[in-house]
C-alpha cells in the first residue's frame, strides 16, 4: 500500500504498572503482535514512535522520537506525519490487539486524496487507529503549540476541514477497539 504505518508506543503505561510494548498477550509481545498486524498491510514504510528508542524495534522499522515535551499520542502521531515519504499514515495504538487485518484494510480502501479515515465510536473518535492525510501535518504542528493537546479536538477540526473521512463503527466491528489498559486486560 502507499502509506506509511506507525506504531505509537509513547505512552507511560501507569495503569498497566510496565510497559505495555513488551508485555506478553497470547503468548507474545505487545510490540511484535502490533508490527506483525502493520507489515501484513506492506506499507510503504513502517515507523515505531516512542519517547526513547525501544531496543525491541526491528532493524527495518524507523524510530520516530516524540517531540518534548510529550504531549500523549498528539506527539507521537505529529512526529511521525513530519517523517513520512507517503501521503497518508496509518496510526495505530500499541494496546489495540484486536483489530483485526481486514479491518485496516478496510479504513484503507476509504482513503482519499488529501483525506484520511477517522474510526468513530458513538461520538467518540479513535484516532488512535486511525488514517492521516499528509496534509495534517500543519495541524498537528499548531495543536502541539497550543494548550489543548486532545486527539479527541483535534481529530473533530480534521474533520470540519475535510482532512479525514468519518467512518462509523458497528456494533460487531466495537470490539477491535478495545484497549489494554491493566495488567488483568492481559489475561
Amino acid at each position: 500500500m502507499n502509506l506509511s504505518a506507525v506504531l505509537l508506543t509513547g505512552g507511560e503505561s501507569r495503569r498497566m504498572g510496565k510497559d505495555k510494548a513488551t508485555a506478553l498477550f497470547q503468548g507474545k509481545p505487545l510490540w511484535q503482535i502490533q508490527l506483525n498486524l502493520l507489515q501484513k498491510l506492506q506499507p510503504a514504510e513502517t515507523l515505531v514512535s516512542a519517547r526513547t528508542d525501544p531496543a525491541w524495534r526491528p532493524g527495518d522499522v524507523k524510530f520516530v522520537a516524540d517531540e518534548p515535551p510529550s504531549r500523549g499520542p498528539l506527539s507521537g502521531v505529529a512526529a511521525s506525519l513530519g517523517r513520512i515519504r507517503t501521503k497518508h499514515l496509518l496510526a495505530l495504538a500499541i494496546d489495540m490487539p484486536f483489530i483485526s487485518e481486514n479491518y485496516l484494510r478496510f479504513l484503507c480502501d476509504q482513503i482519499e486524496p488529501g483525506r484520511g479515515v477517522l474510526p468513530i465510536i458513538g461520538d467518540r473518535a479513535e484516532p488512535l487507529a486511525a488514517i492521516y492525510p499528509a496534509e495534517a501535518n500543519v495541524d498537528l504542528t499548531i495543536a502541539l503549540s497550543g494548550f489543548d493537546f486532545s486527539l479527541q479536538t483535534l481529530a473533530r477540526q480534521l474533520i470540519k476541514m475535510a482532512k479525514l473521512k468519518v467512518v462509523f463503527v458497528t456494533e460487531e466491528e466495537e470490539a477491535f477497539f478495545r484497549n489494554l489498559n491493566e495488567p488483568i486486560d492481559l489475561e
